[in-house]
């Protein structure tokens, strides 16, 4: 099997669930990734930190959107979330905060978009 034939196939089973769950991977590992290069690798640290804001732009925008299905609740959490990732983002591009917040918030979406545990069955 080629490897264009795998992806089409895996695009095709990935539901938008995890879809947002291998991307907020890939930017927190680009994350981990930049913080430990230390302050001397600007380019790295500053590629990472403008794909995370952009992923959590989009998801702000998303859920400012009309069409959305989530409970306005949730979307509200999203959306102050995002802004909270663009003040933190600022501070750390001029030296006054850390990467840790920002790695520990994209954490816990993976976790909340991850796989579900299946219920055990229920005592007859």
């Amino acid at each position: 099997m080629s490897v264009q034939a795998y992806q089409k196939a895996a695009a095709r089973a990935e539901t938008p669930r995890d879809l947002e769950y291998r991307l907020f991977g890939q930017v927190t590992r680009a994350l981990i990734s930049a913080s430990e290069a230390g302050a001397g690798d600007v380019s790295e640290r500053m590629d990472a930190l403008d794909w995370n804001r952009r992923l959590w732009s989009v998801l702000a925008n998303d859920c400012a959107s009309e069409g959305n299905q989530l409970p306005k609740q949730l979307r509200a959490n999203i959306i102050s979330l995002s802004l909270w990732v663009n003040r933190h983002t600022s501070a750390i591009m001029r030296n006054e905060a850390e990467f840790g917040p920002l790695i520990d918030v994209n954490k816990m979406m993976m976790q909340g978009l991850g796989p579900r545990a299946e219920a055990p069955p229920a005592a007859a």
